[in-house]
This record gives structure tokens, C-alpha cells and sequence, in this order.
């Protein structure tokens, strides 16, 4: 699996950046019901800033997100998901102790990392369009002005060749 796949798998949920329990054990090559059995029996290695339950209103709302609405018994699980946050991955590590585990933890280390490296580059391209905009703010105003002076000084022009285009009177010679 690729970055690309794993970056795929964070939400945004609750204003952090995590991952749930089933996309993890599908990494983790486990079943999402012995992800949830580790994790119960070491609740105190993840506290609520490395792992948080849904509640079954969030965790409807996501299943409606991921179209998953298939219809028959036993396609959806009757127990909320596990949001893990990038520090609750982490633990996971220790949790679920296998080669498999400790590999698909690298990458997916390596994808918060990424993420968190494209937000400062973003923030950065936002920080120069701001000042990009605040410096052609008033160019507007300023071109009409360029403009308008153009048009007077053509005004003007026009007004001096009629001056001596003119037909004259008085005695020629």
C-alpha cells in the first residue's frame, strides 16, 4: 500500500487529523474486532487525545459518506468506530506487536508527515497570495487614473492640432 492510499484513510473528525479502526486493520492485516479487543484491554496507553469512540451519530454520518449503504444483516457493525489520531497510531505499535504491524505504522507515520508538510506549503502559497492581493488592491483605481490622464492629455493634443488647423482670418499675405 502507498502513501497515497494510506493519506486516503484520514478524516478529519472532531477538528483532528485520524484514522478509524476498521481502515487500520485492514493495514494491520487483522480483523477490526481484535484492533478494538487490543486496544479495551490496554485503554490505558490511549487517552482521549490518541483515541476517541464515534458516537453513532458521527459513525452514521461517515458510513453515509463512504456510500457504504448495502442493505442485509450484519453488513454494518453495531458498535461505533475507534478514531485513532497520529500520537494513537503510534501506540498502536505497541500494542499490536507484529512485522506487519510495525511496518504499516512506519507508513503511515510517513503520510501524517506528509500531510503536515503539504498544510506548512499551503499555508505558505496562502500567505503569498494574500500579499500578492494586497498589493494589486488598488490597482483599479490606479489605471482609470493612468487613463484618464491619457485621455486628457489626448483631449489636449486634439485641441492644439484643431488650434492650428484652424482657418485664419484677418489679412494674409
Amino acid at each position: 500500500m502507498d502513501l497515497i492510499d494510506i493519506q486516503e484513510k484520514i478524516y478529519s473528525i472532531r477538528s483532528h487529523k485520524v484514522m478509524l479502526d476498521k481502515d487500520l486493520a485492514v493495514l494491520y492485516g487483522v480483523e477490526t474486532k481484535r484492533l478494538k479487543e487490543a486496544v479495551r484491554r490496554n485503554r490505558a496507553r490511549f487517552p482521549e487525545d490518541f483515541m476517541f469512540e464515534l458516537s453513532m451519530e458521527e459513525t452514521a454520518f461517515l458510513r453515509t459518506q463512504f456510500a457504504s449503504l448495502e442493505e442485509g444483516r450484519g453488513k454494518h457493525s453495531k458498535y461505533s468506530s475507534f478514531a485513532f489520531t497520529e500520537q494513537g497510531i503510534a501506540m498502536l505499535s505497541s500494542v499490536l506487536n507484529s512485522e506487519r504491524a510495525i511496518m504499516m505504522n512506519i507508513a503511515i507515520m510517513r503520510a501524517f508527515i506528509a500531510i503536515r508538510q503539504l498544510k506548512i506549503q499551503y499555508a505558505d502559497l496562502v500567505e503569498q497570495f494574500l500579499a500578492v492581493k494586497k498589493t494589486t488592491e488598488n490597482h483599479g483605481e490606479q489605471l482609470n487614473l493612468i487613463y484618464d490622464a491619457i485621455e486628457n492629455l489626448m483631449d489636449e493634443k486634439v485641441s492644439i492640432s484643431t488650434w492650428h488647423k484652424r482657418e485664419r482670418i484677418g489679412f494674409k499675405p
